[in-house]
């Protein structure tokens, strides 16, 4: 497997990976007004121009995606496809960007399914469950290196 930045070429792919597994772990929890919230984002073709994106290839195939807000320490997308679960991409992608920030802070917005990823990752909440334009959410925030452990 291959953990890298992506070029802008290859960035569609990486919305569209992060569309189709949101599908299958994400909407089912959400409103139809949050479905269509993050379909109108991962969907907008300026999305991609502000996101630094990390790819999990095998091959040709892209199997998980990471991006950070360009310029920011947010995490905007970390979705692995539903077949790689539990196979440790999502940990290389998370390694690979703390090798490339340095490590903390780091926060995210996760969705209800991934708040106990983040966790183990090493992210603690900062607030409560928050609901905005129909996308449910926790405020999170990583602040200490050498907390990933899943």
């Amino acid at each position: 497997m291959e953990i890298r930045k992506l070029t802008e070429a290859e960035k569609p792919a990486a919305l569209e990976l992060a569309w189709r597994v949101f599908q299958i772990f994400e909407a089912p929890e959400y409103a139809p007004e949050g479905v269509e919230t993050f379909r109108a984002y991962v969907q907008d073709p300026s999305t991609a121009k502000h996101l630094t994106v990390y790819g999990a290839l095998e091959g040709e195939t892209m199997v998980g995606v990471l991006a950070l807000r360009t310029g920011e320490r947010h995490i905007s997308l970390f979705f692995v496809d539903a077949d790689r679960h539990r196979r440790g991409v999502g940990r290389a992608l998370f390694q690979a960007l703390l090798g490339d920030t340095g490590g903390a802070p780091l926060t995210v917005n996760s969705s209800p399914y991934a708040v106990e990823i983040y966790r183990h990752l090493g992210f603690q909440a900062t607030d409560t469950e928050q609901v905005r334009d129909g996308i449910r959410y926790t405020p999170m925030q990583f602040d200490e290196i050498g907390k990933t452990d899943i």
